[in-house]
């Protein structure tokens, strides 16, 4: 072959192989919506409620440059998007200081080793009850197998509890130290009931990726006269069983196939609150092409409000172990179920006064939010922002105290925590930068001989987890992600007065290959303002 027909095919295909950048431009501005009738003020993102989709594959590099057009700070959390080696761009305000009004700001994400349905919300002064939350979808790279054909398209499904109230008038009662009072409706897509609706064509499969943004209520989703085929829960291929209802708490994602296998007309999705006293209801529709007929008949049932439908659902759903993951080889080859833990970390929370004001807590510990971001005060060695080891390692029966809590563990070191729950209500926590597998969950109290039920095999590796009334969820975890990482209440109310605390993986190391430094536009806020940054 020629050498110059030589290089112009090299050029050839490295125009046409897909780049691994991309990169998006946002505008955060408010606006009036009416998702349940009424005119609000919402967050748009570009003008969109919700806001646009993040499209990435297996190991992009995600550029999303953030115009704060607010009148207040505004901060950007990626749920579930591990960002690893680099908590500085995590977007809580433990790691990252937020937008100031009328500035912007570059978040630098790597989908690094991820696939999967996340997606972002503002993490900042209870603006997620505002809006601000999109998908995030993360693809396999082209030559990775997935285990399941490709459907014919791929929605992207938020549901959530919605409040007519303004995000500043309930922040506000937060701040006085009351309760919320119940959420007036739920949002599908944005929208409330008959608001949204997915075009499909008979025979054809497609896939949901159904994610619960809202802010304190488990949901129940399903399709009248259809069939949910879980493939996949926050990165995790699963073992692929079809539902006729899934439930699925604050925080969490999964990925559905849907087949359009009934007669051509409209069908109604119905998501419901669970475990609540009033059941909110909200509706959608799913539309065969080509048919104008409307869906007909009652809406399909919920399930049973007995905590043991949800429970046995949740044990029910496991990793394929079969499938590859990011990476080409079997998810299962890791095996977490051989390796010994060298730490248990017992979590309990609980509510009460402080000061007469209502408080939630972490093994008694209030979260306070600090003038400075932990991770900016780890990285320039500031002292008096935190202190490590500020929260104990299991509940101690003490009332709520109030303290920045910051829980020490050790980088490439391999731990069990236990989520116990003493309350009548469904907990859910999530952990940045990383993903767990869900080993037992159960009624009652959680002892060491609870270890004997555990599932060392295939359970599910997640994110977020739900933790059921008066009962407790184990997890492992890997700690191979250095930095600072929220762990958190994805009741949003609870989160924001105190159910929170940071784990901070540490080493001594300074290698890029365990940590990046922080990146060179970082913003520095507190008493980190004012420091110097180095090139990244």
């Amino acid at each position: 072959m020629p050498l110059k027909l030589a290089v112009l095919l090299i050029c050839f295909a490295a125009v046409a192989a897909e780049s691994p950048y991309r990169y998006y431009t946002w505008n955060v501005t408010y606006g009036t919506i009416y998702p349940l009738g009424v005119p609000q003020q919402g967050i748009l993102i570009n003008g969109q409620f919700p806001g646009p989709v993040i499209d990435s594959v297996t190991n992009d590099n995600v550029f999303i440059n953030v115009y704060n057009s607010l009148n207040e700070p505004f901060l950007i959390h990626w749920n579930g998007v591990q960002n690893r080696r680099n908590s500085f761009v995590d977007g809580v305000f433990g790691t990252t200081c937020p937008i100031p009004p009328g500035q912007n700001f570059t978040y630098m994400l790597q989908m690094k080793d991820q696939i999967g349905s996340f997606f972002y919300f503002p993490s900042l002064a209870f603006h997620k009850a505002a809006g601000g939350f999109g998908g995030i979808k993360i693809l396999s790279r082209p030559l990775i197998p997935v285990p399941f054909p490709p459907p014919a398209d791929d929605y992207t499904v938020l549901i959530g509890d919605w409040y007519k109230t303004n995000h500043t008038v309930l922040r506000a009662i937060l701040n006085r130290g009351k309760k919320l009072p119940f959420p007036h409706g739920i949002l599908i897509n944005g929208r409330g009931p008959n608001g949204t609706s997915f075009t499909v064509e008979q025979g054809k499969t497609y896939r949901l990726r159904i994610c619960n943004v809202g802010l304190q209520n488990s949901l129940n989703i399903r399709i009248q006269d259809h069939k949910m085929k879980v493939v996949e829960v926050e990165g995790t291929h699963t073992m692929q069983i079809s539902y006729s209802s899934l439930d699925i708490h604050l925080g969490q994602c999964m990925s559905v196939l849907v087949t359009a296998d009934q007669q051509p007309k409209s069908y109604y999705i119905v998501v419901s609150s669970r475990f609540t006293t009033n059941i909110l209801t909200s509706t959608a529709f799913l539309r065969y092409a080509n048919s104008n007929s409307p869906p007909s008949g009652p809406l399909p049932g919920g399930p049973t409000t007995q905590v043991d439908w949800s429970l046995n659902q949740a044990r029910s759903i496991r990793t394929n172990l079969t499938a590859s993951g990011p990476r080409p080889n079997p998810q299962g080859s890791y095996h977490y179920g051989m390796i010994n833990t060298s730490r248990t970390i017992r979590l309990a929370s609980s509510a009460g006064q402080v000061n007469n004001k209502q408080r939630y807590a972490i093994n008694s510990v209030s979260f306070v939010v600090p003038d400075t971001p932990l991770k900016l005060a780890d990285y320039f060695k500031i002292d008096g922002v935190f202190h490590v080891g500020s929260i104990p390692d299991a509940p101690n029966g003490r009332g709520i105290y109030l303290d920045t809590s910051v829980l020490g563990t050790d980088y490439r070191t391999f731990i069990e925590i236990v989520f116990e729950n003493y309350e009548n209500i469904v907990q859910s926590y999530h952990l940045s930068g990383y993903s767990f597998w869900v080993v037992g969950m159960d009624g009652g109290q959680w002892t060491s001989a609870s270890r004997n039920q555990y599932n060392l095999r295939d359970a599910v590796a997640r994110c977020t987890v739900q933790v059921y009334p008066k009962s407790w969820t184990a997890i492992y975890v890997a700690l191979d992600n250095v930095g600072m990482w929220n762990l958190r209440s994805e009741f949003w109310a609870r989160q924001y007065l105190g159910q929170q605390l940071y784990v901070r993986v540490y080493t001594a190391s300074t290698s890029l290959r365990d940590e990046y430094p922080i990146p060179k536009n970082a913003l520095l806020c507190g008493w980190a303002k004012g420091r110097h940054t180095r090139p990244f």
